[in-house]
């Protein structure tokens, strides 16, 4: 192949054909269309679905990835397109790797996010290294974020569509993933796109709803999951303010979370109360005025750093950040510690701001991530 063949859409000086890829299908729509389109453009597409948990307790739930009747759509479609499809067991590399870390942290008082562990333990680490070994050129993945080729390599960038980016959850995505990862659908200006292409390629899941709970908890209720995972958890103890003064009883410190207003069963007070911190040791949720949640100082660590040169080349530096999912980055100077620690001071306080979530790092005046970390202690 000469040395100034054309790229193809992948990036490779080499035909489709001669191009392995394989594609993470979650049976969802996005996934889906990913591997169709790949396929249809000529490529070798390998279709690999992972089992993360019990099977046939996954056939009963529905609205969650990684389910029984979501192997079934990912084996659907790649028999639709053409393509072969592998199920891999790794039921407890997911325990052990996300889902125990999940209830131990929720027990510690945090506020645990386990589809960016995902991501890092399991998809970008063990089946990446599974489509190496399936000698593939590159995989491609169906989130909303885009890579695009900087002046030193890949780089990581928020989706085109704000309000379908998954940049939070992929931070942790390290320098060497990025550059064998491939993500075609962050560049679609909205859903309805994916749908439309879901329709144009005779998909079955072209209507299929999207996903909204962790794969592991239904309907949201974490408290019930992490019930079953460590039996015994859910012990009873006191609701008092910040003097220490009883305020009521709760069912178990799992049951809450910082921020949290609804469902202290306090009422008849004429300023409301917040979930201010948990103490597990005590068994105690503490509660407090709004004004306790806000947090200007926020301290990081398990730092993956993919900005370019090193983290600490600068005492401080003016950078976005998202201190959760649902909320737009907002101003703030970082300043590294060491390469994996760093404090993060907000230009404007945040509420709510909880140990076990993400902090991610953005470019502030561009769309590129640059990393992020975890908040490790009550800020």
């Amino acid at each position: 192949m000469p040395l100034d063949s054309p790229l193809n859409s992948l990036g490779f000086a080499k035909p489709p054909a001669q191009t392995r890829v394989v594609v993470a299908m979650s049976g969802g729509v996005d996934s889906s269309v990913v591997a169709a389109q790949l396929a249809e453009e000529g490529y070798d597409v390998v279709g690999v679905t992972l089992q993360l948990y019990d099977h046939g307790a996954a056939l009963a739930k529905k609205g969650a990835c990684c389910a029984g009747r979501d192997i079934h759509d990912a084996r659907r479609v790649a028999e639709e397109m053409g393509f072969p499809h592998y199920v891999l067991d790794y039921e407890n590399t997911f325990r052990e790797a996300v889902m125990d870390e999940f209830a131990d942290s929720y027990l510690g008082g945090a506020t645990p996010v386990p589809c960016i562990r995902c991501n890092e333990r399991v998809k970008f680490k063990d089946l990446l290294e599974t489509a190496k070994d399936l000698e593939a050129d590159c995989m491609a993945t169906g989130h909303y974020i885009q890579r695009k080729m900087g002046a030193n390599g890949a780089e990581l960038h928020s989706a085109a569509d704000a309000s379908k980016d998954q940049s939070y959850f992929l931070f942790s995505t390290t320098q060497e993933q990025l550059d064998y990862l491939r993500f075609p659908l962050g560049h679609l200006k909205s859903k309805e796109e994916t749908r439309a292409l879901a329709a144009k390629y005779g998909l079955s899941v072209a209507d299929k709803p999207d996903s909204q709970d962790i794969c592991f908890v239904p309907n949201g209720d974490y408290a019930a999951v992490i019930e079953k995972l460590r039996p015994g958890a859910a012990e009873p103890g006191d609701i008092v303010d910040t003097n220490g003064t009883i305020r009521g009883t709760h069912k178990g410190v799992i049951h809450y979370t910082v921020g949290q207003r609804r469902g202290l069963g306090i009422g008849g007070l004429s300023d409301p109360l917040y979930v201010v911190k948990l103490d597990v040791d005590k068994k105690q949720v503490i509660v407090g005025p709004k004004d306790m949640l806000a947090t200007r100082r926020v301290p990081i660590r398990e730092i993956n750093w993919i900005g370019g040169g090193k983290l600490t080349d600068l005492a401080e530096r003016q950078i976005a950040v998202r201190v959760r999912s649902t909320r737009p980055p907002t101003d703030a100077i970082l300043r590294p510690i060491s390469e994996t620690e760093a404090e993060v001071e907000l230009m404007v306080a945040e509420q709510g701001v909880s140990p076990g979530q993400a902090c991610v790092f953005y470019d502030p005046d561009s769309t590129r991530v640059l990393g992020g970390g975890w908040i490790w202690r009550g800020a």
